[in-house]
C-alpha cells in the first residue's frame, strides 16, 4: 500500500485533450489520469526549483510508489473504489518551462543517448470513485511479459 497527497478528487471518464483530437480523432485518450512522485519535488528542490502537489498538472501526487517504473498495464486501485490503468509515461513539455525556467531540462533528462522523463505516468479510468488525501494505493501488475512505460 502507498499514501499519495491531492486534493480531494472524484473520477470518472474524461474527455479527449483536443489537440490530440485535432491530429487523430480516432485515437483512444490515454491521457486521461496524471500520477506524479513527490520524490521529484524533493529531487528539484534540491536543484533550486520550488514545485508543489498540482503545480505540474499531476491530478495525484503519489508517495513511496516509484511510479515511473511500473509496467505498462499496471493496475491502481485508489481509495474505496477509484481504479485507473497506467498507459505510459507523461512527455514533459515546454509548459514545464513555462512555470519555472529550466526545469523542463531536470524533468527531460539525456542519460546514455537516451532521454529519461521524470515526469510522472498516465493512465485511464477503468472505475471512477471518491478519493481523498492519504487512501492508499494497491499495485495490481499485469500477468505475462511486463512491458516497460513508453510516452503516451
Amino acid at each position: 500500500m502507498v499514501n499519495w497527497s491531492s486534493i480531494g478528487i472524484r473520477f470518472c471518464r474524461v474527455a479527449k485533450s483536443s489537440s490530440r483530437v485535432a491530429k487523430d480523432p480516432t485515437a483512444p485518450n490515454l491521457r486521461q489520469v496524471h500520477l506524479m512522485h513527490s520524490e521529484l519535488f524533493e529531487e528539484l528542490a534540491g536543484q533550486g526549483y520550488i514545485v508543489k502537489p498540482g503545480d505540474l498538472g499531476e491530478n495525484i501526487t503519489t508517495k513511496d510508489l516509484n511510479v515511473l517504473n511500473v509496467p505498462e498495464g499496471t493496475v491502481l486501485k485508489i481509495g474505496p473504489e477509484a481504479v485507473v490503468q497506467v498507459t505510459g509515461l507523461r512527455n514533459p513539455c515546454s509548459q514545464i518551462e513555462a512555470f519555472q525556467e529550466g526545469l523542463l531540462g531536470k524533468c527531460l533528462v539525456r542519460l546514455e543517448g537516451r532521454f529519461t522523463r521524470k515526469a510522472g505516468i498516465m493512465s485511464v479510468v477503468v472505475t471512477g470513485g471518491i478519493i481523498q488525501p492519504n487512501d492508499p494505493i494497491e499495485i495490481i501488475l499485469p500477468e505475462g511479459e511486463h512491458k516497460r512505460l513508453q510516452v503516451v
